[in-house]
C-alpha cells in the first residue's frame, strides 16, 4: 500500500508525526506499506522551524509543492495542479488528508479524480458557518473522502445526519493526542526560562492567532487589559509570531505587563504548557492538549472543533466576553477550576488504529 500524506501548515505535522511513526513500526512488522510525505508551501516557508522534525522524530517532507497565496482561490487552483503533477509522478493507493485549510480540500478533489482513495483525518467538525472559508472545506472533504476517522461522538453524528455512510466513517480517537504524549517526557526548558525567575506552575501561558480578534483592537486590549489586572503580578508568557505581537504592541499595554517572546519550538512549547497554571488561547488544538495534560485552559471563541474539551475536558469557552473570562480567570487563580476528564479513545493511539483500518480494508 502506497500511502501519500499532505501538511498545508505548520500544525499539521503534528497530527501527521504519529501517522508516519506507525507507518514506519507497520514496516518494521513487514507490512507492505510506505508513503510519501508532501507540504504545499515552499521549502524555506518561515513558520516551519529547524528543529520542528527532530521534535516530532519524523524526516523532512520528500515535496514541497512550493505554493503560496494570499487568495484563497489561488491558492487552490495551484495546488491542484502542482498535486495532479506529484500524483502522476508518485501514484498512491491512499491520499491522507488532515482537518480543514484550503491545501486539505484541494489535495482530496484532486486525488479523487486521480483515482486514489481520500482518507480525512479529524473528520465532521462542524461549526455550522457558511460564511467561514474553512466549513467550505470541511464539507467538500468530508463528502470526497472514503475514510472519515473522527476524534469524537459528536463528529460521528453529525456526519450520518449529514447522510455520509457509515461503514466509511471511523471513530479513532484525536491524534494530537498521539504527539503529546510520545512527547511529553521529552520536553525542552526554553533557556530563558529561570533567568526570568518563573517557576512552574506560576505563570499563566498565552497564545493568540485569530485574526478577527486581532484585528479588533478595542476587544482586544479590553481583554488584555483584564488578563493582567486578575493576574496581579503574576507573570504572562507570550511566545507568539510577529504579527500577534505587533496586535498587542498596538495596545498599548503597560511595558513588561505581557511577556512577549518569539515562536517557540514544538518542544519548548510543550514544556510551557505542561507546567502553566492555566492557558488563555484562542486555539482549539491548545484546548485539546490542556485536556490530555489536566491543565486549566480558557478559551477566546465561541465555538471548539472537538466540544469534549469543554464538555469533558479543562477547557471553557468564553469568547471575546469581559464578565465570562472575568468569572473564568477569577476560577482558575483561585484554584477552583474543573478537575476535567480524558475523553474516549483520547489516548494516544489513534495512528495505530488509523493504520490498522488502512491495512485491513
Amino acid at each position: 500500500m502506497r500511502i501519500t500524506i499532505v501538511a498545508g501548515a505548520r500544525p499539521n505535522f503534528m497530527k501527521i508525526a504519529p501517522i508516519v511513526r506507525a507507518i514506519e513500526t507497520a514496516q518494521n512488522q513487514g507490512k507492505t506499506i510506505s508513503y510519501r510525505l508532501v507540504y504545499t508551501g515552499k521549502k524555506g516557508d518561515t513558520s516551519i522551524d529547524a528543529a520542528l522534525f527532530s521534535d516530532l522524530q519524523i524526516k523532512s517532507p520528500d515535496a514541497y509543492l512550493g505554493i503560496e497565496s494570499n487568495d484563497s482561490i489561488e491558492l487552490a487552483a495551484n495546488i491542484m495542479l502542482a498535486f495532479h503533477r506529484e500524483l502522476n509522478e508518485h501514484p498512491a493507493h491512499v491520499v491522507i488528508v488532515v482537518d480543514d485549510l484550503t491545501p486539505t480540500m484541494s489535495c482530496a478533489i484532486v486525488a479523487k479524480k486521480s483515482g486514489a482513495k481520500v482518507a480525512h483525518l479529524v473528520a465532521g467538525t462542524r461549526s455550522f458557518d457558511m460564511s467561514m472559508p474553512k466549513e467550505v472545506n470541511r464539507m467538500i472533504t468530508d463528502g470526497l473522502s472514503d475514510y472519515l476517522f473522527t476524534a469524537g461522538v459528536n463528529a460521528n453524528r453529525t456526519l450520518t445526519q449529514s447522510g455520509t455512510e457509515v461503514k466509511n466513517v471511523f471513530y479513532v480517537g484525536n491524534i494530537l493526542i498521539d504527539n503529546i504524549r510520545f512527547s511529553r517526557n521529552r520536553t525542552i526548558e526554553p533557556m530563558w526560562f529561570r533567568s526570568m525567575g518563573v517557576h512552574k506552575g506560576q505563570y499563566l501561558l498565552l497564545t493568540l492567532n485569530r485574526r478577527t480578534l486581532l484585528n479588533d483592537h478595542v476587544t482586544l486590549k479590553m481583554l488584555l487589559e483584564k488578563l493582567i489586572a486578575k493576574a496581579n503580578g503574576m507573570p504572562i508568557i507570550a511566545p507568539v509570531h510577529t504579527y500577534v505581537r505587533d496586535a498587542i504592541m498596538k495596545c498599548g499595554l503597560p511595558q513588561n505587563s505581557i511577556q512577549l517572546f518569539p515562536s517557540q519550538s514544538y518542544l519548548a512549547f510543550a514544556f510551557l504548557m505542561n507546567n502553566a497554571k492555566g492557558v488563555i488561547s484562542d486555539s482549539g488544538n491548545i484546548a485539546e492538549e490542556t485536556t490530555f495534560l489536566g491543565v486549566p485552559c480558557i478559551t477566546l471563541n465561541n465555538y471548539a472543533e472537538h466540544p469534549e474539551t469543554w464538555r469533558q475536558g479543562t477547557n471553557e469557552l468564553v469568547g471575546e466576553s469581559p464578565e465570562k473570562f472575568d468569572i473564568a480567570l477569577t476560577q482558575l487563580l483561585k484554584n477552583e477550576w474543573k478537575k476535567g476528564e480524558l475523553p474516549e479513545r483520547w489516548d494516544g493511539r489513534t495512528a495505530e488504529r488509523i493504520i490498522q483500518i488502512l491495512l485491513e480494508n
